[in-house]
C-alpha cells in the first residue's frame, strides 16, 4: 500500500502527496492511521540514500495507553531504551494504588454506613431507637409533611418477665417487634423507645379511622399466643394515637406527651385498645403537663397476669 493510503497526514497540515514529503529531513511529523480502529502517531522524519527515501520513526505518543489496548502490545512491540515501557509501568502503578484507594474508600463508606446504622437501632429488636425517631419526626416537621404517631405499650409483658424470665421477655419484644414490622409500610418507622415501648411513625397517614382500625388489628395480633420453650406466653398492647395536622405548630415532644396520655386512658379503661388523641385534647392542653412515660408508670401496678 502506498503511504497515502495507510495514513492521513496532519501536520504539517501542507503535505498532500509523496511530492510534498521532500524537505521534511529532521522535521516533526503528525500522522493518522485510516483503518479502523484510528490512532494518532506522532515522530520524526528522516531522509535516507540519496534523499528520495524518506523513514520515518513514530510513536503512539499521549495516545500510547489507547494504542497498547487497541492493538494487544506487548513489551517486545517496543525498544529497549524507549521510555514508553517506563511510563507503562507508572500508570500501571497508578492504576493499582487507585484502585486500592477506591477499594479503601469503599470499605471505609461501608464501615461508615453500618456505624450510623448501629448507632441509629435498638440492638434487642432491630427496631429503630429514640434517636432515630426524632431524627426522622424533625424531618417530617421541617418539611411539612403529615405524620402520625401511634405509641404502643405491651400489657402484661412484666407478667412475662416475673414468671418466665429475662429471656423470655427478650423474645416475646422480638417477636412483638416482628408483628408490629409486618403492619407497616417501608417507608414507615418502628422504634423501641423503652423496655417495652414502642412508637410507630406513620408518613402521609389515612383517616383517623382507618389508623384506629390499624390499631386494633395490631392488637389483635399482638394478643396471639407466643411460644416460649413449649410454654405460651400471652401478651397484649395499649395504644396511644396522635395526628400532627391536630396541631397549629407540630412538635415531637409535645405529641409524645400526648400520645403518652392517650395511652394511659387506654390503660385506665381496660387495656387492649386504642385511643385517638383528640382536637379538643391539644387545644385544652389536656395531656400537656404530663412527665415522663404516664402510660408505663401507671401501668407498673395493674401490669399482672390476665
Amino acid at each position: 500500500q502506498s503511504f497515502f493510503e495507510v495514513f492521513e497526514v496532519r501536520r504539517p497540515a501542507r503535505i498532500a502527496g509523496p511530492g510534498d514529503l521532500s524537505g521534511l529531513d529532521g522535521a516533526e511529523i503528525r500522522l493518522r492511521f485510516r483503518g479502523d480502529p484510528p490512532a494518532d502517531l506522532k515522530g520524526v522524519a528522516l531522509s535516507i540514500g540519496d534523499g528520495s527515501h524518506l523513514l520515518l520513526n513514530l510513536s503512539l505518543g499521549i495516545s500510547l495507553i489507547d494504542g497498547v489496548r487497541r492493538y494487544g502490545l506487548a513489551n517486545s512491540d517496543f525498544a529497549p531504551t524507549d521510555l514508553a515501557i517506563e511510563m507503562l509501568y507508572l500508570v500501571e502503578a497508578k492504576s493499582a494504588a487507585m484502585a486500592e484507594s477506591r477499594r479503601l474508600n469503599q470499605r471505609l463508606h461501608g464501615a461508615r454506613l453500618a456505624a450510623e446504622e448501629q448507632a441509629l437501632t435498638d440492638t434487642l429488636t432491630g427496631l429503630k431507637n429514640r434517636r432515630a425517631l426524632d431524627h426522622a419526626v424533625d424531618r417530617l416537621i421541617g418539611d411539612g409533611n403529615a405524620f402520625a404517631l401511634m405509641l404502643v405499650d405491651l400489657d402484661f409483658f412484666k407478667a412475662v418477665n416475673d414468671t418466665l424470665g429475662h429471656a423470655a421477655g427478650d423474645h416475646v419484644l422480638r417477636r412483638a417487634a416482628h408483628i408490629l414490622t409486618e403492619e407497616v409500610r417501608a417507608l414507615d418507622i418502628v422504634a423501641r423507645t423503652g423496655g417495652d415501648e414502642i412508637v410507630l411513625l406513620r408518613r402521609d397517614p389515612p383517616r383517623a379511622k382507618a389508623l384506629t382500625a390499624i390499631a386494633r388489628r395490631i392488637i389483635s395480633r399482638l394478643e396471639e399466643p407466643i411460644d416460649y420453650d413449649g410454654t405460651q406466653c400471652r401478651i397484649s398492647a395499649s395504644i396511644g394515637l396522635t395526628l400532627s395536622e391536630l396541631y397549629p405548630a407540630p412538635e415531637a415532644d409535645r405529641m409524645l406527651r400526648h400520645a403518652d396520655g392517650a395511652l394511659y386512658n387506654s390503660k385506665r379503661a381496660g387495656r387492649a385498645r386504642v385511643t385517638l388523641v383528640s382536637r379538643q385534647d391539644v387545644e385544652t392542653g389536656a395531656f400537656d403537663a404530663l412527665t415522663g412515660s404516664a402510660a408505663r408508670d401507671a401501668a407498673q401496678a395493674d401490669n399482672g397476669p390476665r
